[in-house]
């Protein structure tokens, strides 16, 4: 990486990690339509629907969260997160005065646990922390990365049923 380029965002290590990010656009609802799809489909797999089902139910429940999303963060920074130039996830976040809210987080299977979620929220905490600000985000119970999440410094605020309202504040 060139010292001199500018990282966007300032997040250092999600670029020494190799991690771009680029702005969503129309085009990239099929891809963003895949990636929900792939955080959903070990608790889609024991249900017994044909592919066809299960592709149309995920179609439409991403459609819900994406307008939901749209509808209730208008101010978010909507980010497609790519690596060696191909796209890998997504990073949805939304700076309010009292903290910044990681509306959504999530990365294809094949680059998920090898560090890049890791080096991304740590500049994210690391932007909030210079701010002065707390971050949350949702997190479903059940999520492998909830262990990340604590690792981070992140506590439960709130019992959501599925999800639980974590909370991360910098130290005093």
């Amino acid at each position: 990486m060139n010292a001199m380029a500018p990282v966007p965002f300032g997040w250092m290590r999600a670029a020494e990690a190799g991690l771009t990010f680029r702005r969503i656009s129309d085009a990239d609802l099929p891809f963003l339509a895949r990636l929900y799809a792939s955080t959903r489909a070990d608790e889609l797999a024991p249900v017994p629907w044909s592919d066809e089902k299960k592709a149309a139910f995920l179609d439409q429940q991403f459609q819900a969260q994406h307008a939901h999303y749209q509808q209730y963060y208008p101010q978010a920074d909507w980010l497609v997160t790519m690596r060696a130039g191909e796209d890998i996830g997504r990073l949805y976040i939304e700076r309010w005065p009292s903290q910044h809210c990681i509306i959504d987080i999530a990365l294809l299977p094949e680059h998920r646990g090898r560090g890049l979620g890791n080096a991304l929220l740590r500049d994210l905490l690391d932007e909030a922390a210079a701010a002065g600000k707390a971050v949350s985000i949702h997190v479903e119970k059940f999520n492998p990365a909830m262990r990340l999440y604590r690792r981070l410094g992140f506590t439960t605020e709130e019992d959501k049923g599925v999800y639980d309202l974590m909370r991360w504040t910098a130290a005093a």
